[in-house]
């Protein structure tokens, strides 16, 4: 990346990628370091916690995220002893969530219980930054919020979220955030959720490998797009949201109990 690049994209935020997904895990979180972008690497498993944490504490601008993704907890269950362990070490938590689409919806009991012990243990340790994953489950996710993490004891930022716009008016109620990607910004329905959430809540994020930016995984650089999306929705430069983005995320971290 030139400097002229590193210019474009530093201070940008992407709260939401899978950077231990990458065929290149070190280089991947090196290419995010030389962008200049704060880019949250979102676990999957707890086992992959020591790895994105040795690689992040290395760097200006990547953290690692702890977590135990919703369509994983039936056959990895048993690291759930292993994420109260790691837990201290981290104020970053995710990926985590509830996952009731067809696939996953078998293991939906075993989701919930699993959440509403992540939900507990981080309202225990006070001043956790969590992100939650909620596939056609948002009204629950949000009963979990409102049942095991007082507001003042924890931060939730809902990832990709897909819920209705009454939904998202409770998750605002409740003190949540939302990191929105480029994708969502292609999907209509989507997008008059999106519009109906005020930019002091927003975050960026790519979800990156998982979305394409052109014909390739996305990278946290690509957050640039979403900026850009979010400002052409809301009618404003697109410094001015990345400005917002900034101001959104600084606002968390000084988040404590």
């Amino acid at each position: 990346m030139s400097g002229s690049d590193r210019k474009v994209t530093a201070g940008l935020v992407d709260f939401h990628c899978h950077l231990d997904l990458y065929p290149d895990h070190p280089g991947a979180v090196q290419e995010a370091e030389n962008a200049g972008v704060f880019t949250l690497a979102v676990t999957t498993t707890p086992r992959a916690w020591p790895r994105n944490h040795e690689l992040a504490q290395r760097t200006r601008y990547v953290r690692a995220a702890l977590g135990l993704h919703p369509q994983l907890v039936e056959e990895r269950f048993g690291g759930f002893n292993l994420w109260d362990r790691y837990l201290p070490e981290t104020r970053y938590v995710g990926e985590v969530g509830l996952d009731a689409g067809p696939r996953f919806y078998k293991s939906f009991d075993l989701q919930k219980q699993v959440f509403q012990h992540v939900l507990q243990r981080c309202a225990e340790a006070g001043g956790k930054i969590i992100t939650v994953h909620s596939v056609r489950s948002a009204k629950i996710v949000l009963d979990h919020i409102e049942s095991y993490l007082p507001p003042l004891r924890g931060k939730v930022v809902l990832h990709w979220f897909t819920g209705t716009k009454s939904e998202a008016a409770r998750a605002l109620e409740l003190g949540c955030y939302f990191s929105i990607n480029a994708a969502m910004l292609e999907n209509p329905r989507h997008v008059t959720v999106v519009s109906t959430i005020p930019i002091n809540r927003l975050l960026t994020e790519t979800d990156g490998p998982f979305t394409k930016t052109g014909s390739r995984s996305s990278k946290p650089a690509d957050v640039e797009v979403v900026v850009e999306k979010l400002a052409r929705l809301h009618n404003v430069a697109p410094v001015m949201i990345a400005a917002t983005v900034r101001d959104n995320l600084r606002t968390l971290l000084e988040h404590r109990e």
